[in-house]
């Protein structure tokens, strides 16, 4: 079964809240819902809803309402960090990027148990109760990938942005995977890490797609303020310096025609040993991103 992630929070980058001209995805939920309505037999879910940014509870009645609707195909991705700058998350009001008080937010496991109540406080969120639905930790550090594997859980990387020691990462996540914890779900360490992507018939045509990501990580850098930017040469985005210092920030990457990316992800799916991959493309124009990814599908099934 295929698998959709829907980037939660467009303020997930941290404070290169930037990004959030050229995404979305703010109101995660609602979108699912929408995606679950156009689909028949894929598997949906949240990359990561930042906990800081939102009501345990209200996350609860928010998925187990769509798990009712389409059963048995919701996932539910769970991230611990605020995601965006000082001022925007006092507009949000939910601050605290606590680990404690974010492994405490795990009563959400318990509310869409057969007996939908919390771990800690003997509240049910109703119609979540026996939705069952599986949750997901998504990191980017090593105390994430140690959060992950305490509580049982899944553990989603996110080493398409931040691909730094992210062997180190998954290897902690391992190590402290436990089934000991009330919150465990599943009986060994399962590891999805993100990886860009982008299918084009020549390589030559893939890496000129490929610069509307670079213009954005440049954007990022810079923080200028700007959506998706068409693509441009090479040559056009600085000197060698500059565009190797852009690229290291999405270093994990398959970019080029259909045997080349799948050489480059069955490379990174064996030196890491991930049982998913989650594949993210930015395009200028939807129909190339359309078009990577029938690419893609053609090289799997």
């Amino acid at each position: 079964m295929l698998n959709l992630l829907i980037n939660s929070d467009s303020r997930d980058f941290g404070s290169l809240s930037i990004i959030i001209k050229s995404l979305a995805s703010a109101a995660t939920s609602q979108l699912i819902a929408m995606a679950a309505a156009r689909t028949k037999n894929i598997r949906i879910g949240s990359g990561g809803i930042m906990l800081p940014n939102h009501s345990p509870l209200q996350v609860a009645e928010n998925f187990g309402t769509i798990a009712q609707l389409y059963p048995d195909r919701i996932d539910l991705g769970l991230g611990r960090a605020p995601g965006t700058d000082q001022r925007t998350s006092q507009l949000i009001t939910r601050n605290s990027s606590d680990a404690q008080n974010f492994a405490n937010s795990y009563d959400l496991i318990g509310w869409f148990s057969e007996e939908g109540l919390g771990h800690s406080v003997p509240v049910t969120s109703t119609v979540g109760t026996g939705t069952n639905i599986p949750i997901w930790v998504l990191g980017s550090s090593m105390n994430g990938a140690s959060i992950a594997g305490q509580l049982g859980l899944p553990y989603s990387i996110a080493t398409h942005f931040t691909p730094d020691d992210y062997k180190q990462k998954i290897d902690m996540y391992r190590s402290a995977f436990t089934t000991d914890s009330p919150t465990s779900q599943i009986d060994e360490p399962y590891v999805m890490a993100g990886i860009n992507v982008v299918v084009a018939p020549t390589d030559e045509e893939a890496e000129k797609i490929w610069t509307t990501t670079t213009q954005m990580m440049a954007d990022m850098q810079t923080g200028q303020q700007r959506k998706l930017q068409p693509p441009v040469e090479p040559e056009e985005l600085g000197s060698e310096e500059q565009r190797k210092m852009m690229d290291s920030m999405f270093s994990l990457k398959a970019v080029g025609s259909p045997e080349t990316v799948r050489k480059k992800l069955e490379k990174f799916a064996e030196e890491t040993g991930v049982d998913e991959l989650i594949i993210v493309t930015y395009t200028y124009d939807p129909e190339k991103r359309k078009q990577s990814m029938e690419l893609l599908a053609d090289l799997w099934f």
